[in-house]
């Protein structure tokens, strides 16, 4: 069974505006995150849009992902969907075709209780017997997990680790601290939000599920590893050199940013999914900027 840590790397995916996959840009991509010998690839997290696309689409999505990993790097897939039993296909089509496991967030449109969010979780854990990861984005979802109630869920078999945000920086440690008490020993405590994540990593956390360590992996590895190390000193040191991309990150957004870092990389000429629409004009050269203004090791 999958180990959730170090860093898990979320490209994004590549699709024309109907949702049909670029298959061809999404085996460069993966082989890229291959390549730098991430720790696992977060295939069809919110950066890879799964909310917008189908379960066909997201079914072929994970085979060629799967094909082009080769078993090199396990694969944790997005199972998000509104219904119970969606999300419990979306399992056992993760499982049938090989994935190490499931990102599960309790997508709603009616507002979820704490009672309903658990029983979701442990129908799709039990039933579906792909392992699962907590997705803890209350952004998206309008779903906020209590520690209270990750650390029952840690209980339920199958049910491995959570990624969730991070709190202000002066809070993080005392943040993770508390889930990792919370929590059954073993369980995988990871952080979600890129600026932050180097501090969560210092106060405990296992994992970084990283959005633009899909695009920068090597850059992003470099952090994880010298985190992992203790070394404060080198994690400020190559954190502070993303600067830039962080900015981007704030004043664009990190979705709409790594569209346009992967296509000034070279990676892949790709748009969001509709509604949301491509950075262009001063956007899009605020990237190019904070691209070029990258120290070399960490422009890769």
């Amino acid at each position: 069974m999958i180990a959730l840590s170090g860093l898990s790397a979320f490209p994004i995916t590549p699709a024309d505006r109907h949702g049909t996959v670029d298959e061809a840009a999404l085996r460069r991509l993966v082989a890229r995150l291959a390549a730098a010998r991430v720790d696992s690839i977060g295939l069809l997290g919110s950066t890879g849009t799964y909310a917008y696309l189908t379960r066909e689409q997201r079914r072929r999505a994970l085979e060629i992902a799967l094909d082009e990993a080769a078993g090199a790097v396990p694969i944790v897939v997005g199972i998000g969907a509104l219904r119970t039993d969606d999300a419990l296909r979306l399992a056992e089509d993760a499982k049938a075709a090989g994935a190490a496991a499931g990102l599960l967030a309790p997508v709603s449109y009616t507002p979820l209780l704490d009672e309903e969010v658990f029983v979701h979780f442990e129908t799709v854990a039990t039933e579906s017997g792909l392992p699962l990861c907590i997705y803890d984005n209350p952004g998206t979802t309008h779903f906020t997990f209590s520690p209270a109630l990750i650390g029952r869920l840690s209980r339920v078999d199958g049910i491995l680790g959570v990624k969730t945000g991070a709190k202000p920086k002066n809070e993080v440690a005392a943040q993770f601290r508390a889930l990792g008490e919370a929590v059954q020993p073993g369980f995988s405590v990871g952080c979600s939000i890129d600026i932050a994540a180097p501090d969560a990593l210092l106060a405990g956390a296992k994992a970084w599920y990283s959005v633009v360590g899909g695009t920068l992996p090597k850059a992003t590895l470099a952090i994880t590893r010298a985190a992992q190390a203790g070394d404060t000193a080198e994690t400020a040191r190559l954190h502070a050199g993303l600067e830039p991309l962080w900015e981007c990150f704030r004043r664009h957004t990190s979705l709409r940013v790594v569209y346009a870092l992967a296509d000034l990389l070279g990676l892949c000429r790709a748009e969001p999914p509709r509604p949301i629409l491509p950075l262009t004009g001063s956007a899009r050269d605020d990237v190019a900027a904070a691209l070029k203004a990258l120290p070399a090791d960490l422009a890769q």
